[in-house]
């Protein structure tokens, strides 16, 4: 495409939400992503998009404001939920300043972006009870635009010899078999829980302005601002404003009856919070609605082998091409495939360790075609592993890499999926044995300790 005009209109088509089969509109990273094969000129376009966007609405991408953290709620001595405030966001800022996060205007840099890849980043104690919501707008800021050099991307090829080794073979046979699923659900507990989450959520303020001046210096080395002076928040107190229909907008977000919505409404006595903010509160229940309804479907569910007929080929491995970049993958001697393509630090560190430990056998990276149906969606683990045992015994795993074995610091998402993976392999088990073991590790010290 050469005109800018072409470009603009390419991108605007790329970021329209796609549909699904009932032509509804689905939200979501995971579902959503654009991605634009670009020469080198359409980079510069791309930039030159961004500084646009920047200049016309005042945002500006990959800052971070010295008052990015003060709506973060906390709770006070009276067990109240109150915002942190801008003094505290302040020396929040601070510290990511000092610990070279960001720079003096406040713009991200890589040794964040890593961190927050990592799961490793951390606060200081005062803060340590708000890393959740920290991690959560640093990493919708720190976000960027991934160039890949087609040059480095490479088909990784399988090893024949490992493939269709006897020990593979029996690692495989373990894991293979599809399932189907049935979910328990309890309408009454779900009402119960929505209505307690929202009850406890945090208190929803009043909308507030507030105004900043600053002194401007255009010099050779660019634009410089320093702010000179902060107003004192003005609340505003709305109360001519157009009340939306609150049970037809969350009945759109959360699928539940209005019957249903104006229960957990009522009973949870937050309705002031609805007037005082509508879009705000309207937000924050759907927010909270749909995630008590992912919570009360993994909680419920029971899976069911299909039969015996109903599997995943061994023949995919050859079948299925794997590609991957230069920089994201490892050579590999006890794996199924002749490199292994990694996500993450932790998945690289798990990857060198198998490959150097001598009681690894076989392996496999499990490819994007290993599915384990869900109600939120397929789940792909990560690992395949086959460990010996004192020389003879053999033991079987499925594993999955995270930076952190703890619930609380994975998203309800995926800690809801990996729930799921548990109740699959659980059912698998029953027709094996020795069964392959399903759970979470950081290390591959986390498997050899089950063995």
């Amino acid at each position: 495409m050469g005109t800018e005009r072409e470009r603009r209109q390419t991108i605007g088509r790329g970021l329209r939400l796609c549909v699904n089969q009932q032509g509804e509109r689905l939200r979501g990273f995971e579902i959503n992503t654009l991605t634009v094969i670009a020469t080198e000129s359409y980079e510069q376009f791309a930039e030159k998009l961004q500084k646009e966007i920047e200049d016309d609405t005042g945002i500006r991408f990959g800052i971070v404001e010295a008052h990015q953290f003060a709506g973060i709620a906390v709770k006070g001595a009276d067990g109240q939920d109150a915002p942190l405030g801008f003094e505290q966001s302040k020396t929040l800022w601070e510290h990511l300043r000092t610990a070279g996060f960001v720079d003096a205007r406040g713009k991200v840099q890589d040794t964040l972006r890593q961190k927050l890849k990592d799961g490793t980043l951390t606060l200081p104690e005062p803060f340590a009870a708000q890393l959740p919501q920290v991690k959560e707008i640093l990493r919708k800021l720190a976000g960027r635009l991934e160039i890949k050099n087609a040059d480095e991307r490479r088909q990784v090829k399988t090893r024949q010899a490992v493939l269709h080794g006897a020990e593979f073979k029996a690692l495989w046979d373990r894991i293979k078999h599809k399932t189907t699923f049935r979910v328990q659900f309890d309408n009454e507990a779900l009402l119960i829980s929505c209505i307690k989450a929202l009850k406890e959520a945090p208190q929803i303020a009043k909308t507030r302005l507030q105004w900043r001046k600053a002194d401007v210096a255009i010099g050779r080395a660019g634009v410089a601002t320093k702010e000179t002076s902060t107003s004192a928040p003005v609340t505003l107190d709305e109360v001519d404003i157009e009340i939306p229909d609150i049970l037809t907008d969350l009945q759109d977000k959360t699928q539940l009856t209005r019957r249903s919505i104006y229960r957990v409404l009522v009973e949870s006595g937050r309705l002031d919070d609805f007037k005082r903010n509508p879009q705000q509160f309207i937000e924050l229940a759907t927010e909270i609605i749909n995630r008590s309804k992912r919570l009360a479907l993994v909680d419920g569910i029971k899976y069911q082998r299909i039969g015996a007929e109903e599997y995943y080929a061994q023949k995919l491995f050859e079948t299925e091409e794997l590609t991957g970049y230069l920089k994201s993958m490892i050579d590999a001697t006890r794996s199924v495939h002749e490199q292994v393509i990694y996500q993450s630090d932790t998945e690289r560190t798990f990857a060198e360790q198998l490959e150097k430990n001598e009681a690894i056998n076989v392996y496999a990276k499990l490819p994007g075609w290993f599915r384990v149906p869900t109600p939120l969606g397929p789940y792909n683990p990560d690992w395949a592993v086959l460990v010996h045992k004192d020389g003879t015994e053999r033991l079987y795993f499925v594993v999955e890499t995270k930076s952190s074995l703890f619930t609380d610091d994975l998203r309800d998402k995926e800690s809801a999926k990996i729930k799921c993976g548990q109740a699959h392999f659980a059912e698998l088990a029953n027709y094996n044995s020795p069964a392959a073991q399903f759970f979470k590790a950081t290390k591959l010290d986390d498997v050899l300790s089950r063995s």
